[in-house]
């Protein structure tokens, strides 16, 4: 039964990897080898029973590395298990509402036939990089808008589905 899982991940700040990792523990926690890397270290897919992909959202976009990981890795992703999150509103709704993936991830989920994409709240704290992060934070709209019980109970659905697969 001991699956291989990835955990992969595109973010700038640090906050979308946060997220992988807590995926990558409920994941061990529920008996499965899983590991969280960022996107762009990992060579190759293949060595994995199954994939989560999840990429920090900007303007609209999917993390680079994100994408480029799909693109890239889109042969070793088409015949495993996966899903797809994105990290990103600086706001509630994500916990409010089910938010529907950007369109470039819309488009990858049905071409990979992924299982599930979900979005979870983002994080921007004090120190981020980036000009727009720092526009951001000056007009007092940062925050930690993550909701872990919530990533726990969807990472807990993917060991489920994993193991009775």
């Amino acid at each position: 039964m001991p699956k291989n899982v990835l955990v992969a991940y595109g973010t700038t700040n640090g906050s979308t990897a946060e997220i992988a990792e807590t995926v990558a523990g409920v994941l061990r926690r529920e008996g499965l080898t899983a590991e969280a890397r960022a996107a762009g270290s990992v060579g190759s897919a293949a060595p994995y029973d199954a994939v989560v992909v999840g990429g920090g959202l900007y303007a609209g976009h999917w993390h680079r590395d994100a994408r480029r990981f799909v693109r890239r890795r889109g042969g070793d992703l088409a015949g495993r298990p996966l899903w797809l999150f994105s990290s990103g509103p600086l706001d509630p709704s994500a916990s409010e509402r089910d938010i529907p993936p950007v369109p470039w991830v819309s488009k990858a989920e049905a071409r990979l036939d992924a299982r599930d994409h979900v979005t979870f709240g983002g994080c921007l704290r004090e120190g981020a990089r980036g000009w727009v992060a720092r526009m951001i934070l000056r007009g007092g709209k940062g925050g930690d808008f993550r909701d872990f019980g919530r990533i726990e109970e969807w990472a807990a659905g993917i060991a489920r589905e994993l193991t009775r697969d």
